[in-house]
C-alpha cells in the first residue's frame, strides 16, 4: 500500500480509501500505526489549510441542535463554520438526537465528510453517579474503580458522546482547592495507579464496540498547587517536585495509553502551560513520545493574554500552536489567526499539520470515518442509560468509599431493631448534594438520601429533623451555593429530637456544589452554622455518630475529640444513602482509607504525609523552641493519608526481609503477617512505605510504594508480599534522569502512614 498521488486519484477515491474498515482499537502494533498513518496522510494531502485548522477547532454547543437553524450572532457564524468542514470537535452536546444531527452536518455537507468528536465532563460517571473521585480513591480498589469509569464511559457512549474530558490526574496537597475532589489525592504512586484504572475503564482495550470512549489525562501540569489553594492561582515548584511529584501520574496515564491531554489553566515557570514548549514539546510529545491529542482547557489560549504573556489573541494563537496545543477550546485563536501567522512565517504549516495528523488519528482509531454515527443508537440509549446495572455497580463503589475515622465503644454499627434514632441535618434528605460536584449529566434530586437509606431499616424508630439549612439557595453563576451563617431556628427541634434518642445520626458538611472548580475556601471547618448545630446536640446526647459530607478533607478537631463515631461518606453519587445506611448498620464492613491528609486546621495546609526532614526536623521532645515546629498546635495531622478504621481490628507483626541488601539485577521480598483479630470478617489495605536516608537530592521521610488489600475473616492470619526491585527506589535525580542510588533505606509497612513496622535494607549498584 502506497501514499496516493492526489494528481491522478479522485477525492472520492481517496475518501472510500480512508472509510475501510481499521481494527477500532488502541493502536499498539506497528502495521495497524502504519494503515492509520497512510490513511491520515492521504486525508491531508487533501485538506486546505483552512480545513486543517477547522480540525484543530472545538466548539461548545450553541444552538437547539433539533430546531431551526440560527441566523445571526455567534451561533449563525459557528453553524456556517460548522458546514464549512472549521470544525473538528463539539463539547457538551448531549443525547442521540442532537449528537447525530451535528455528526450529519459534518459528514454530509462538508467537502471532506470528516466526523466529528464530541467531548463532555464525565467526571465520575454521567447519568448514574459514582461517588466523588476523591471518594472513589478512598476505596484503594483498582477494579472497582476501573468498573466505575467503565459504567460512566458505557452511560455516557450510550447518548452520543466518545470523548470524556477525565481522569484528572493532578497530585492534590492543599485541600483549599476546591478541585481536589476531582482528582486522586496527595500521593503520586496511589494517583499513578488510579489515574491507570480510570484510563482503562473509560477506553477498554480497544474501540471494537460503541461502548469505550476516549479518556483525557488532566491538567498537564502543576495546576494543583496554586498558591493559597486558590483556583486558577500562580504555580510555582521546583523541578524535582516537578518530575518527583506532579509528572508520574501523567506519566503513568501515557503509558497506559491515554489518548488525549489538556492543558492546565496554570502558568509554569513563568509561563502559561497552554503556551509552554518545555510541558508539551519537550516532556510529552518529546520525552515521553505521547501521540495523542493536546486539548487546551476552556479558553486557555486566549487567556495568555490576561497572564501577560501573550500580546493579543492572535500572539496567543502562534505561542499556542509553537508550543504544541493541538485543539483550541472555545478561544476561537486558531481559526481566527493561524492561516495569517503560517503566511506571515510565524508559524510551520508542518505543525499544523501535526495536530491534525493526531486528531484523525484518533477518529480512525474511534472508528468514526467507518461509521459516524457508531454513538448514535437511539434504541440503545433507551435501553443504557440509567440501566440497573449501573446503580449495582455505583452502590459497591459508594460502600468501598467511606472510611470510617472513629468509633469509640463500639457505637457502630447500629443495631437493628430496639433503638430510638434521631437522624439529623439538612444534607441526611438532600437528594442533590450528594451527587457532588462535575455531574453535569444528571438531574437534581435523583440520589438517594441518608433519610430513604435508613428507612429501608423499619425495625428501628427513625426520626427526622433538619436541624439546620446548609445553604439558602444557589447563585447564578455555576449553581454556587449561598451558606447560611445566621437561621438557627431548627436547633430547638433537632436538640428535642436528640432528647428522645439512643443514637442520635448527624449529617452534616459541604452541600455538593461547595466543592469543585472555582470554589476554593479559606476554612475547612464545617460550613455556616452546622458546627454550633453539632455542639448544641452534643450537650443533650453524647452518643452521635457524625456523617460527614464533603469533597476535601475537613478540619474538625472539636468533633474528633468528643463525638464517640466519625464516618467520612464525602459525595457518594446516586446510591448515597443507601451506600451510608448499610455501612451505619453493619451490612458492609467498611475498608476506605483517605487519600489526603486531613488537618487539625487550616493552618497546617498544605499538609502531608510524604514530607522531607529540615535541618531542624521535627522531633518528640524538643529541648528548644529552635526546631520545625508551631508554636500553637501540633505538627502532626488529625488523621494521617492512609487512616481508616473497621469493624474488624487488624494486627501486623513479624516484619520480614528476604535479604538485607540487594544490586541493580536483584531483588528484595519484605513480608508481614496480619491478623484479623476482630469479631467480623473485614477487608484491610496494606501498606508498605520506603525511605531513602541520603540522595543526591534530599528524599522525603517515607513514600508509598506498595499497597494490597486483603479480605480476613475473624481470628485469621495472612502474610503479605511485596517485592523491592530498582525501579521500586528510582527517582528523578541531581543527574536529571530516573535512577536508582546506591544507599541505605528503611521499609515500613502497616494500615496507614503513620502506624507502620519497620526494617532497614541496602542498594548497591
Amino acid at each position: 500500500m502506497k501514499i496516493f498521488n492526489l494528481s491522478t486519484l479522485s477525492i472520492a477515491t481517496v475518501l472510500i480509501f480512508i472509510g475501510c474498515s481499521t481494527s477500532n482499537r488502541i493502536v499498539t502494533s506497528k502495521s495497524e500505526t502504519i494503515v492509520i498513518d497512510r490513511k491520515v496522510d492521504s486525508l491531508l494531502q487533501l485538506m486546505t489549510l483552512d480545513e486543517k485548522i477547522g480540525q484543530l477547532n472545538q466548539y461548545n454547543g450553541f444552538w437547539e441542535i433539533t430546531g431551526p437553524a440560527p441566523k445571526d450572532g455567534q451561533a449563525a457564524k459557528k453553524y456556517e463554520d460548522l458546514k464549512k468542514g472549521l470544525v473538528g470537535s463539539m463539547l457538551n452536546v448531549k443525547g442521540v438526537k442532537d449528537v447525530r444531527a451535528l455528526q450529519k452536518i459534518a459528514v454530509e455537507q462538508t467537502r471532506l465528510h470528516i466526523p466529528l468528536l464530541f467531548g463532555f465532563d464525565v467526571i465520575h460517571g454521567y447519568k448514574t453517579i459514582s461517588p466523588i473521585p476523591l471518594a472513589e480513591a478512598a476505596s484503594w480498589d483498582l477494579e472497582a474503580i476501573k468498573n466505575s469509569a467503565s459504567i460512566a464511559a458505557e452511560e455516557a457512549s450510550a447518548v452520543g458522546i466518545n470523548w470524556t474530558f477525565a481522569p484528572m490526574v493532578d497530585v492534590s496537597r492543599d485541600a483549599r482547592w476546591g478541585r481536589v475532589m476531582e482528582g486522586a489525592g496527595e500521593d503520586s504512586y496511589l494517583g499513578s495507579k488510579i489515574a491507570v484504572a480510570r484510563i482503562q475503564g473509560f477506553q477498554g482495550e480497544n474501540f471494537n464496540s460503541n461502548k469505550k470512549i476516549l479518556a483525557c489525562a488532566k491538567h498537564f501540569a502543576g495546576y494543583a498547587f496554586a498558591e493559597s489553594g486558590k483556583e486558577y492561582s500562580t504555580v510555582d515548584v521546583s523541578e524535582e517536585t516537578l518530575q518527583n511529584v506532579i509528572f508520574p501520574p501523567f506519566k503513568a496515564s501515557v503509558d497506559a495509553g491515554v489518548r488525549t491531554f489538556m492543558n492546565s489553566f496554570n502558568e509554569l515557570n513563568g509561563i502559561p502551560a497552554t503556551g509552554s514548549s518545555y510541558l508539551q514539546r519537550k516532556i510529552l510529545k518529546g520525552d515521553w513520545q505521547f501521540k495523542g491529542i493536546v486539548v487546551s482547557d476552556w479558553g486557555s489560549m486566549k487567556e495568555m493574554v490576561n497572564h501577560g504573556y501573550a500580546k493579543d489573541e492572535k500572539n496567543a494563537a502562534e505561542i499556542a500552536m509553537n508550543a504544541g496545543s493541538d485543539m483550541d477550546m472555545e478561544s476561537y485563536v486558531y481559526l481566527d489567526h493561524l492561516a495569517a501567522l503560517v503566511k506571515e512565517g510565524k508559524v510551520k504549516e508542518a505543525l499544523i499539520d501535526d495536530a491534525v495528523k493526531r486528531i484523525l488519528k484518533v477518529k480512525f482509531e474511534l472508528g468514526l470515518f467507518e461509521n459516524p454515527y457508531k454513538y448514535c443508537d437511539e434504541k440503545h440509549e433507551k435501553e443504557t442509560v440509567g440501566k440497573e446495572e449501573f446503580h449495582q455497580g455505583v452502590l459497591d463503589m459508594a460502600k468501598k468509599s467511606i472510611v470510617l475515622l472513629k468509633n469509640d465503644n463500639s457505637l457502630l454499627p447500629l443495631k437493628k431493631s430496639g433503638q430510638k434514632i434521631a437522624l439529623i441535618g439538612a444534607l441526611a434528605n438532600d437528594k442533590t448534594s450528594p451527587l457532588g460536584s462535575w455531574r453535569i449529566g444528571a438531574d437534581d434530586n435523583t440520589a438517594v438520601s441518608v433519610l430513604e437509606g435508613l428507612q429501608k431499616y423499619p425495625q428501628n424508630q427513625l426520626t427526622y429533623t433538619k436541624g439546620a439549612d446548609v445553604n439558602i439557595g444557589r447563585t447564578e453563576f455555576m449553581f454556587e451555593t449561598k451558606i447560611n451563617t445566621t437561621d438557627k431556628s431548627g436547633f430547638e427541634q433537632a436538640i428535642a429530637a436528640a432528647k428522645l434518642a439512643d443514637v442520635v445520626v448527624m449529617v452534616l458538611g459541604e452541600h455538593g456544589l461547595q466543592t469543585g472548580e472555582g470554589r476554593s475556601r479559606t476554612n475547612l471547618d464545617l460550613p455556616g452554622v452546622q458546627q454550633e448545630l453539632l455542639e448544641a446536640v452534643f450537650k443533650v446526647n453524647k452518643n452521635i455518630v457524625l456523617v460527614l459530607n464533603n469533597g476535601r478533607p475537613l478540619a474538625i478537631p472539636w468533633a474528633d475529640e468528643n463525638i464517640p463515631a466519625i464516618v467520612e461518606a464525602w459525595h457518594l453519587g446516586t446510591q448515597s444513602g443507601n451506600a451510608i445506611a448499610q455501612v451505619l448498620y453493619g451490612d458492609y464492613n467498611p475498608s476506605g482509607k483517605l487519600p489526603m491528609t486531613f488537618p487539625r486546621n487550616v493552618g497546617q495546609v498544605p499538609i502531608y504525609y510524604n514530607y522531607k526532614n529540615t535541618g531542624r526536623p521535627t522531633m518528640n521532645e524538643p529541648e528548644s523552641v529552635f526546631w520545625s515546629h508551631y508554636g500553637d498546635q501540633k505538627n502532626t495531622p488529625l488523621y494521617p493519608f492512609g487512616y481508616g478504621l473497621s469493624y474488624s481490628k487488624f494486627d501486623y507483626s513479624n516484619l520480614q526481609l528476604s535479604k538485607k541488601s540487594f544490586s541493580k539485577e536483584d531483588q528484595i521480598q519484605v513480608s508481614v503477617m496480619v491478623k484479623n483479630s476482630g469479631k467480623v470478617t473485614g477487608k484491610e489495605v496494606v501498606q508498605m512505605y520506603i525511605r531513602d536516608l541520603v540522595g543526591s537530592i534530599t528524599r522525603p521521610v517515607k513514600e508509598l510504594k506498595g499497597f494490597e488489600m486483603i479480605e480476613l475473616q475473624p481470628g485469621e492470619s495472612k502474610k503479605v508480599s511485596f517485592t523491592i526491585d530498582k525501579k521500586t527506589i528510582e527517582f528523578f535525580t541531581a543527574n536529571q534522569k530516573w535512577e536508582a542510588e546506591a544507599g541505605d533505606f528503611k521499609v515500613f509497612i502497616g494500615t496507614n502512614s503513620a502506624q507502620t513496622i519497620e526494617a532497614d535494607f541496602q542498594y548497591s549498584n
